[in-house]
């Protein structure tokens, strides 16, 4: 005959969510959001990609009852709008270098043409034909060098910014982590 014990722990319902995130941005993500108090969901481990190039699925669980559930609830919101900002500067890094760097290779395609089309004229202009061509192989050689140049002044003017939002992102996780105490 077996014997039903009463013991152990009350019941604690549990409220879920399923946050699709960037690979880069996991650790930040599992160290931040117990700060809101979300913690992983361990019945769902799986962490694997999901359909989304470089974004992996996040699990976590939260006490239905949580104290303080509304502020922060508000306080996640900041963080997951922070965060987005962070992706949004990251990207901006290489997007005008890229841009640029294709206008140039564009350019240069274009004069390779020409020199394409005066070569196989009736009867072949040579000249033409070199002239039009030393600035389209210029353009595709310095696409690259531009992209680098650009790269590297985008990357020093969004840097400061990116590291502000990560300084307000901590405020907010101290926030958070205060009103769980």
């Amino acid at each position: 005959m077996t014997t039903i014990s009463k013991g152990g722990a009350d019941y604690i319902g549990y409220e879920y969510k399923e946050k699709i995130v960037p690979k880069s941005m996991v650790s930040m993500y599992l160290d931040s959001y117990p700060c809101f108090g979300w913690e992983e969901d361990l019945n769902r481990t799986y962490h694997g990609e999901n359909g989304y190039s470089g974004h992996i699925a996040l699990r976590f669980r939260r006490d239905r009852k949580i104290c303080n559930k509304t502020e922060l609830t508000r306080l996640q919101r900041n963080f997951d709008g922070c965060v987005s900002e962070i992706e949004a500067l990251e990207r901006s890094k290489s997007s005008m270098p890229t841009m640029w760097a294709l206008i140039v290779g564009i350019i240069g395609t274009a004069f390779i043409a020409g020199s394409v089309f005066a070569v196989t004229a009736n009867p072949p202009l040579i000249i033409l034909c070199i002239l039009l061509a030393v600035p389209g192989f210029t353009g595709w050689f310095s696409a690259f060098f531009i992209y680098r140049i650009l790269l590297q002044k985008q990357i020093e003017k969004v840097a400061p910014l990116i590291e502000d939002k990560y300084d307000e992102l901590y405020a907010i996780c101290e926030k958070g982590n205060r009103l769980l105490v």
